[in-house]
């Protein structure tokens, strides 16, 4: 039996829930998919706006030699197949060969976050003095500066959604996508009038005690740099980085804006 708590059960779940978001990322646009393919999971979102935030690829790791050059065989392949040619290759930090075969292959390393992840039993106490309510989709697609057909047809139920508003104004956000009993945390971020406060802080909490009354047992997400120290403390425990991999862009080719598994990093 696996036991919660520990850094590969942690990595795991937080992995299974992040391409689950993908997936269900990819029921709202055109012709978009989670791929799972021998070695690795890619996101491929050919249309327009989501193929410029979601086309990402996590590559398993600890394969053997020839899986490794199968699998970036296998997603180079399916993005190929879309005329989709920018993407991220996410490799961890820890697989050293699957790093050097991306190198080889002419990768380079675009975005950094880390991976963290908690048991959810110990959740220090919510903030009192932050009024803090579930928002609709389409206020928190206003806030984050979405175009008005971004992920139109999704299932907007499936995420959950907490912000703080001030004057009526959301200036501080985060969303959220359960997989199973684990909570994936993602595009935690504050306006930037409104930072230095603590409310990124007060929204990721709020999400890991909504988690918890929803009988989530973990909770998981994506780090940037800036936000590591706001997670761990709040008991988040380090998982290692992802190194996110991405070729030149030919002429023409959009921009990949994300860094994490939603619009914006986490």
């Amino acid at each position: 039996m696996t036991t919660l708590g520990t850094e590969a059960d942690l990595y795991q779940r937080g992995c299974a829930t992040m391409l689950a978001s993908w997936e269900e990322y990819a029921r709202g646009s055109p012709d978009a998919a989670l791929l799972r393919l021998p070695g690795a999971a890619a996101a491929v979102f050919p249309s327009w706006p989501e193929r410029s935030v979601y086309n990402n690829a996590l590559l398993d790791r600890g394969l053997g030699a020839r899986d490794r050059i199968r699998a970036v065989d296998a997603i180079e392949n399916a993005y190929a197949e879309r005329t989709i040619d920018h993407y991220a290759a996410w490799v961890h930090e820890s697989d050293h060969p699957m790093r050097a075969t991306v190198t080889r292959r002419g990768y380079t390393i675009d975005t950094v976050t880390r991976a963290m992840g908690m048991d959810l039993d110990d959740i220090p106490p919510l903030r009192p003095d932050v009024e803090i309510a579930p928002v609709e989709w389409s206020a928190y697609a206003g806030y984050e500066g979405f175009a008005p057909d971004f992920l139109k047809t999704a299932n907007h139920d499936a995420f959950h959604i907490l912000a703080v508003r001030e004057g009526g104004e959301i200036i501080a956000a985060g969303l959220a996508y359960d997989f199973e009993t684990d909570c994936g945390i993602y595009n935690v971020g504050t306006i930037e009038r409104a930072r230095r406060r603590g409310l990124g802080t007060a929204v990721t909490l709020a999400h890991l005690h909504a988690a918890r009354a929803r009988g989530c047992r973990t909770a998981s997400l994506q780090a940037t740099q800036m936000a590591e120290r706001l997670y761990a403390n709040l008991g988040l425990r380090d998982l290692g980085r992802f190194f996110e991999y991405t070729r030149a862009l030919s002429p023409g080719a959009g921009t990949l804006s994300s860094a994490g598994a939603g619009p914006s990093g986490g």
